[in-house]
């Protein structure tokens, strides 16, 4: 039976399983938390988890570009990190398959969930941060920088602050984090999204917030013409407050306008998707 590793290394978590099927189920599983030598802790992890595998697949907050880590500033010494030379000399010839989180999570969609069989989609990921996947022709589709469907540095106002000047801007506006950070700020008070999303409070907060995700995940389909738009991430335990905006949204702007699915993966999305990417190497 042919056993494929996983490793997901998130903002807060590293989640690593272990899959002898060809499905989103895990035999076995270990989760550690982020911090001081991630890598090394997971790759130990990992090794006492299963020490053969047919093959390995790593999901990663950031992206690749140039053989290290960029975008990933959340986790201590993952800036900058040579992970695809790492994971060589850890895994020697076993074949390993690295992507960023968002983009492996759509990997599990593409191959089990709610993207099966579609051609062009987009997977848009509503946590803590914010970023997309693009799908073309059955396949997320890296860019030319391993960048593509990063939206979170979307503007939103002509000229404001962007990327050159350390900035997110849109994901500042409208992601988990911020909508958490605005909501505390309004109201003096620590203060989750969940509770925003789901309860009374700020309600013109959280309406601008997803006025401003709509327009944005709207333009989005513009540019790609997708057949089906799915959502997943942290915020979607707000499904039913979430997904008619964005599905009216995308109704009022878009030519074709895309159908719009909750994500099939709630949970352990990125480890999924690791999974995924393993299986693929091993095809």
């Amino acid at each position: 039976m042919t056993r494929v590793l996983g490793i997901d290394v998130g903002g807060t978590k590293v989640a690593i399983g272990v899959s002898t099927a060809d499905g989103p189920a895990l035999s076995a599983h270990v989760r550690l938390d982020t911090g001081p030598d991630t890598l090394a802790r997971a790759l130990a992890a990992a090794r006492a988890l299963d020490g053969a595998p047919t093959a390995v697949g790593f999901s990663t907050c950031g992206v690749i570009r140039d053989g290290v880590v960029r975008l990933a500033p959340n986790v201590p010494g993952w800036e900058g990190l040579e992970l695809p030379r790492l994971l060589q000399e850890a895994y020697g010839a076993t074949p390993v398959a690295i992507d960023n989180d968002v983009n492996a999570a759509a990997a599990a969609e593409l191959r089990w969930g709610a993207l099966r069989g579609i051609s062009t989609g987009v997977y848009l990921n509503l946590g803590t941060g914010l970023a997309a996947a693009l799908v073309v022709d059955g396949r997320v589709v890296p860019g030319a920088h391993g960048a593509a469907g990063e939206i979170g540095y979307l503007q939103v106002t002509p000229g404001e602050p962007a990327f050159a000047d350390g900035r997110v801007p849109l994901e500042e506006r409208v992601s988990g984090g911020a909508l958490a950070a605005r909501g505390a700020a309004l109201l003096g008070r620590p203060v989750t999204a969940a509770e925003l999303l789901g309860g009374g409070h700020a309600r013109k907060l959280v309406d601008e917030v997803l006025r401003t995700l709509a327009m944005s995940v709207a333009n989005l389909c513009v540019v790609l013409d997708p057949e089906r738009l799915v959502v997943g991430g942290g915020m979607m335990g707000a499904a039913e407050l979430i997904l008619p905006r964005l599905t009216a949204e995308v109704g009022r702007a878009v030519p074709f306008p895309p159908e719009v699915r909750p994500a099939r993966f709630a949970d352990d999305a990125p480890l999924l998707g690791a999974l995924a990417l393993a299986r693929a190497a091993v095809a």
